[in-house]
């Protein structure tokens, strides 16, 4: 048992089952205990690898789609460039790097990086020092100091926590986590309907059948960078995996060491994640007055933003086991097979309506 399932099962014995949700909230990010708290878990040696430590490309690229919109906004004499999530700060560093091209926007610039975790802003620090600029953190995206802005946010919506409701003949009831009648962590259903259910998952059809799942999330950060970017202008770019319509069915997952576990084998031990419902972001995107771009597949964005043009680049300097490493990650990125990250995920940009087409969603 781990110490996080003792702490888990004290409350639920005092509280009773809690929400898919509260337990996710708490495998994640529980200041001693959660998974992100105490561990970097990227690259070949952590759980998984996220795209900007498949490839520069991708961070050199978002990069340039940063100053692009910066220019775009009247190139304002300060911008704060924001990430969500930055990981080990590879995609911030390799984006600042390709935005040299703009000398202009390197004196404008403002780097808020918002972390939760202690170990990874111990990294962040460590890969963005040669940069010798001023970078601020923050425990919350609240915290980013008024004014234009550009929000990049890189599989970070995925670990947010997730809602589930299960139908059932008495109508949805929300999926929980309790203690199962042979004493291991088991997930019940709540005994009462979720009042105001239409509410959530509008345009779902009556006809459901009995044990479909819907899953959701609480939109209160999408509402936030919306009304920040209507108000003060700018745009934020969002890449996850997910799906572009709002759509039945259990996508919770748990993942260590690059493989899959059951998530509520061992809480605070892997990593937990549900797609993202683009529908659902662009819903409250475009309610807080932004104008929203996409979805498109991934694979789509980076090759129109010239991710193929950057790979032969590196490839015309590059040694023979070189250049097979970069074709490997152009593959990777942009590609549709299995192992592949080009149609699973997908890129939407939530931004000022006065900015128009916005670089990679102009078709």
């Amino acid at each position: 048992m781990t110490p996080l399932e003792a702490e888990l099962r004290r409350i639920i014995a005092a509280d009773g089952p809690m929400s898919v949700a509260t337990f996710m909230a708490l495998c994640l990010g529980h200041p001693v205990h959660g998974y992100y708290m105490t561990r970097d878990p990227f690259g070949r040696g952590g759980d998984f690898i996220t795209a900007p430590e498949i490839s520069q490309m991708f961070g050199e690229l978002i990069g340039l789609w940063v100053a692009a919109v910066w220019q775009m906004m009247g190139s304002p004499a300060q911008v704060a460039l924001v990430e969500l999530g930055p990981g080990r700060g590879t995609l911030m560093a390799d984006a600042l790097r390709a935005t040299r091209v703009v000398p202009a926007f390197a004196a404008a610039v403002r780097v808020h990086l918002v972390e939760t975790s202690p170990v990874l802003e111990r990294r962040q620090q460590e890969s963005l020092a040669a940069l010798k600029m001023p970078i601020s953190w923050h425990r919350d995206f609240a915290d980013v100091p008024d004014g234009p802005l550009i929000v990049i946010a890189n599989e970070f919506f995925d670990a947010l926590p997730v809602h589930q409701a299960v139908k059932t003949p008495s109508g949805w009831h929300e999926r929980m986590v309790g203690v199962g009648p042979d004493g291991k962590l088991a997930f019940a259903l709540h005994p009462d309907p979720i009042p105001g259910f239409a509410t959530i998952a509008p345009g779902l059809p009556a006809n459901v059948p009995p044990g479909a799942v819907f899953e959701w999330r609480a939109g209160d950060l999408a509402a936030d960078i919306a009304r920040r970017v209507a108000q003060h202008g700018g745009a934020a770019l969002i890449i996850d995996y997910g799906h572009g319509e709002s759509a039945l069915g259990e996508t919770l997952q748990a993942v260590g060491r690059h493989g899959f576990a059951h998530p509520l084998a061992a809480p605070s031990e892997v990593d937990l994640a549900a797609h993202v419902d683009f529908a659902a972001l662009a819903r409250t995107a475009a309610g807080a007055g932004t104008r929203v771009h996409g979805p498109i597949s991934q694979g789509e964005f980076l090759r129109r933003l010239g991710i193929e043009a950057r790979a032969a680049a590196l490839r015309a300097k590059a040694t023979t086991a070189q250049a097979a490493d970069i074709d490997a990650a152009l593959a990777r990125l942009t590609g549709s097979g299995r192992e592949s990250m080009g149609e699973l995920f997908k890129a939407m940009a939530l931004a000022d309506p006065k900015l128009g087409a916005l670089p990679g969603f102009d078709s």
